[in-house]
């Protein structure tokens, strides 16, 4: 059920990821949202720039499709300096970063996405690469194994990572700037999808994008998302100009509500109501119940789920909140103490 999601932050294919890497800002300037990291790195790009040195590393961490990829892309932009990019599970031994490492220049950005998936011996042989550039490379092995210290030109490593928990301390402490990037306003992504749709040279009548955003939970590989499926409907069922009546029907036939929810948020909270009372209920017994992998449910599903109120996180398990109930019209079940534990309660209180 959750492969595919049209609402997931994950990128769904390589065709999508080249289709927003055409809409994706180039500067700071261009950029919109996240006021308060753009400031710091504004201002730490632009101190590097007065002293001609290369950035401090920088940790980009939070929900997938938040722009963690187009920032360090930015980043690289504004210190015009050349990027290479690579992902933690991609760099299984010493040999595949040193392959990297010996080809970055001085003041050029090293990205890494999906760095907590680093594997153990590679985590250890980039510590003095970020620490005193430089690192010792060992060559053959057995008898004739000899260690080579190699020298590196001064980079700029960008870690980015949707599970900022699974870090290593060590690794954590050797980045100079650590930004978390928040769920984008309603408003922020109104913005975002004019400029795309400007870049799309797509019409829309007034009132249209604030529907798709309001959809688009937060974050703009979504409302991007949504707004290339609610193109194609206008240009099969209507005129090619985004009307009302055009994107509600869009959206309607992908099955999302005004709140961006779809089937598998629907069921996780219908699970909880129905099966569980309302909760409290351990996620792998939500997992079970749904057949869906636990990570799915707490990487997709509940980040979003949290930040609108529809979910409660208790240390007994999740719960269904009377807010959740109410939008999915569906009646909350009142909580049932047992007879022993009032009994209890009433010996003690005589």
């Amino acid at each position: 059920m959750a492969i595919g999601r049209i609402i997931s932050g994950q990128s769904l294919n390589e065709q999508e990821e080249s289709f927003n890497v055409s809409l994706r800002p180039k500067l700071l300037a261009e950029c919109v949202g996240q006021h308060n990291v753009r400031e710091k790195l504004a201002i730490a790009i632009e101190a590097a720039r007065q002293r001609s040195e290369p950035l401090e590393h920088i940790l980009f961490y939070g929900p997938p499709g938040l722009g963690k990829t187009t920032l360090a892309n930015v980043v690289a932009n504004e210190m015009q300096a050349k990027i290479r990019c690579s992902s933690g599970p991609a760099l299984a031994k010493a040999g595949d970063i040193m392959g990297l490492l010996s080809n970055v220049n001085t003041g050029d950005v090293l990205f890494i996405d999906e760095i907590h998936r680093l594997s153990t011996p590679v985590e250890e042989f980039i510590y003095p690469a970020m620490e005193d550039f430089k690192v010792d490379y060992t060559v053959d092995s057995g008898l004739h194994a000899k260690t080579i210290n190699f020298p590196l030109k001064r980079f700029t490593l960008i870690g980015a990572t949707t599970r900022a928990g699974l870090l290593s301390a060590p690794l954590r402490s050797r980045f100079g700037m650590l930004y978390h990037l928040d769920f984008y306003t309603s408003d922020d992504l109104t913005e975002i999808l004019a400029r795309s749709a400007k870049l799309l040279d797509l019409q829309y009548e007034d009132g249209t994008l604030e529907l798709i955003a309001a959809c688009s939970r937060g974050t703009p590989r979504v409302a991007n998302r949504l707004l290339k499926r609610v193109r194609d409907y206008a240009q099969v069922k209507g005129t090619g100009v985004l009307s009302t009546a055009i994107v509600e029907s869009s959206l309607k036939m992908e099955r999302i509500d005004p709140l961006g929810l779809d089937e598998l948020d629907r069921a996780v909270l219908r699970a909880l109501v129905d099966v569980y009372d309302g909760g409290p209920a351990g996620i792998e017994a939500i997992a079970a119940t749904l057949g869906e992998e636990r990570d799915t449910l707490e990487d997709v599903v509940e980040p979003y789920l949290l930040q609108i109120g529809f979910l409660r996180r208790t240390k007994r398990g999740r719960e269904v909140t009377p807010q959740a109930c109410h939008h999915l019209g569906l009646k909350q079940h009142k909580k049932k103490h047992s007879p022993d534990q009032a009994e209890l309660f009433t010996e003690s209180g005589q």
